[in-house]
């Protein structure tokens, strides 16, 4: 899609497809890392999607964002949610969103280096 067509698309519906990206990065790293144990894998991947650490990503990002990226990520940060998990903080959820609606947008724009290179500081710091 370009830009035109992705800035169409509402804030929840970027974070819907971030968060399936965000949990594909998040598999295919845990299994390069050599973990094979489906339970393991599961449990691993659950402790790194769930909101809380999803918020601790983005924070991470927030100095490497371009203005643009996060202008996006603030607009997902600051959309309305229909309702917040009763495990989740609000801002913690909050904060998860507009990652998710980041790395979406990144997505459906073909922008896999950087959605490669962002996963990538978040698994570093």
């Amino acid at each position: 899609m370009n830009l035109q067509e992705v800035n169409r698309l509402s804030m929840l519906g970027l974070a819907h497809v971030g968060d399936g990206v965000f949990e594909l990065m998040t598999r295919s790293m845990l299994c390069q890392q050599g973990h094979t144990a489906v339970g393991q894998l599961h449990r691993m991947t659950v402790e790194r999607v769930k909101a809380q650490a999803q918020a601790r990503a983005a924070e991470k990002l927030l100095p490497l964002l371009t203005e643009e990226e996060l202008a996006l990520y603030k607009r997902g940060r600051n959309t309305h949610v229909h309702g917040v998990p009763h495990n989740a903080d609000v801002g913690d959820y909050h904060a998860a969103t507009g990652l998710e609606a980041l790395f979406g947008w990144l997505f459906l724009q073909g922008k896999l280096a950087r959605i490669e290179e962002l996963f990538a500081a978040i698994e570093a710091g």
